[in-house]
């Protein structure tokens, strides 16, 4: 079973959403939160597989719950529900360090798997036809030769993992993995990293 912790502002919302993962017969709702500083100070004594977290809350939002939580070196994985498709919540989502994005119509189904999938140490997921939506990049059958290493670095990326992160992780020197992020920038033709990792999910390759 995994154990989630729900993160919403709205009552009915959360109560909604536990009951449905219940159904599952696959999740167990290890706490319930109505904003990301009671997101932090639950996760605090009770640890989960998978947060699963509005991105709009008062107090906190789900965006600056990512951010807190990657600052203390807290890599537990992060699934943003929302229903907003908006395409700069995506990026700062990304941005922050974030797991998932998902939007709140999303089938029991597809939610349910989508926490299995992270919870199994996935880098970013999101729906294919929404990623293009929010992301803007067309869908191509462009093939990007990457190497292995080249491909371990970008799935870190797209976990939201610094450089200095994703030094201490793959054992390599931070100067190093700067100059494969250099060349990963190069080969996707993109500007920045974020750039990159939408790029990479939108092509397939995390």
């Amino acid at each position: 079973m995994l154990k989630i912790g729900l993160v919403d502002d709205q009552e009915l919302v959360r109560k909604g959403i536990a009951g449905l993962l219940a159904l599952s017969g696959k999740t167990v709702i290890s706490w319930e939160a109505n904003n990301g500083v009671n997101a932090l100070a639950a996760l605090l004594n009770n640890p989960v597989d998978v947060i699963l977290a509005d991105i709009r809350m008062p107090v906190m939002d789900g965006i600056e719950l990512v951010k807190k939580l990657r600052a203390e070196n807290n890599l537990t994985p992060v699934l943003m529900l929302t229903t907003f498709g908006d395409s700069e919540l995506f990026v700062q989502s990304i941005k922050a360090g974030a797991n998932g994005f998902l939007l709140k119509d999303v089938s029991l189904e597809k939610l349910v798997s989508s926490l299995e999938t992270l919870a199994q140490g996935a880098g970013f997921l999101a729906e294919g036809n929404m990623l293009q939506e929010l992301s803007g990049l067309k869908k191509t059958e462009q093939k990007i030769d990457l190497s292995e290493r080249e491909l371990q670095i970008l799935r870190l990326l797209a976990g939201g993992f610094s450089n200095k992160e994703i030094a201490r992780a793959i054992f390599l020197a931070e100067g190093t993995v700067r100059n494969h992020v250099s060349n990963l920038l190069s080969k996707l033709d993109c500007r920045d990293r974020t750039q990159a990792v939408l790029k990479a999910i939108n092509l397939g390759i995390v």
